[in-house]
């Protein structure tokens, strides 16, 4: 029976992807190599053969994945932090930028007990299961609007929950006053990954033939959610509460100056991903005086 060079089959995928625009090229054909054998992309230079079919099988893969299918939607699943979940169509793609946010956030709790931790439109549930991953003794809610992607996060806090881990979900929009009554004043940590996009910017096929567009784009400058979720987020902050919002790297000054408008956030502070790109703002919640005693509102 034949067998064939694994780096030889990896080298001619790159050159494949790259011929279809993938820019990640090498490292999906990598990827997607690691998928099948069932091992680390680290450990593939432990097999330097392999049998006919899996190179047929390879080759399937490596012409789905230049038809510009995402990576994740043919492995099945994508890791943030220790959090590993399932994707595919109907619910966004977790995307690495957003371990940035997660590292400070962790950071931001890390002296307090039993934090509660609100997750706004959680998609998946990534980012709530990768905090309650690192924080078991965190009570940790994922607040998502579409039927869709809640299915995908209800399947993966299902199946983090066999390791221990535990998130809440709630399926309803964030804006209707009554899903969120009972967390207001209550959160420590706040988290956000919200449509940002503004309607109209080329996207990668990727994104514009695969994510949901409800969970990429918002309005004609991106701020469509962004601007609204202030107040709930807010709402929701204790006093001392932080927070965090991802968003387009081209709101690096805007939205830090919508967090500035707000008369209880202080502290607001915006942040670059791995790549040097804006990324994601910070706050910390405040009570703010006005008069006799009496508290401002958000």
């Amino acid at each position: 029976m034949s067998r064939h060079s694994l780096r030889a089959a990896i080298l001619d995928a790159t050159r494949t992807l790259e011929a279809a625009g993938v820019a990640s090229a090498d490292v999906d054909a990598q990827e997607l190599a690691a998928h099948l054998m069932g091992v680390p992309r680290t450990r593939l230079g432990l097999t330097p053969l392999v049998e006919q079919s899996f190179l047929t099988d390879y080759q399937a893969l490596v012409e789905r994945r230049a038809q510009r299918i995402p990576l994740q939607h043919l492995t099945g699943s994508v890791q943030l932090g220790r959090a590993t979940v399932a994707v595919g169509p109907g619910v966004f793609v977790p995307r690495p930028e957003t371990e940035s946010l997660l590292v400070w956030a962790l950071h931001a709790i890390a002296a307090v007990e039993r934090p509660v931790v609100v997750d706004l439109c959680t998609g998946s549930g990534v980012l709530a299961l990768a905090i309650a991953a690192e924080r078991p003794d965190a009570r940790v809610i994922g607040v998502e609007r579409s039927s869709a992607a809640l299915a995908w996060a209800r399947r993966n806090v299902t199946n983090a929950g066999a390791g221990r881990t535990k998130v809440e979900l709630r399926g309803g929009d964030i804006f209707d006053e009554r899903l969120l009554v009972d967390l207001e004043g209550l959160a420590d940590l706040v988290t956000a990954n919200p449509p940002y996009v503004p309607e109209g910017t080329a996207v990668e096929p990727e994104v514009a033939d695969h994510d949901p567009p409800e969970a990429v784009f918002a309005g004609p400058d991106g701020l469509a959610v962004i601007r609204p979720l202030l107040s709930v987020a807010a709402s929701l902050l204790k006093l001392g509460g932080v927070l965090a919002i991802e968003h387009d790297d081209s709101h690096g000054e805007t939205v830090p100056a919508l967090l500035r408008s707000r008369r209880v956030l202080t502290d607001v502070e915006d942040h670059s991903d791995l790549a040097g790109r804006p990324r994601f703002v910070t706050a910390t919640r405040v009570r703010m005086t006005t008069g006799a005693g009496k508290t401002g509102t958000p």
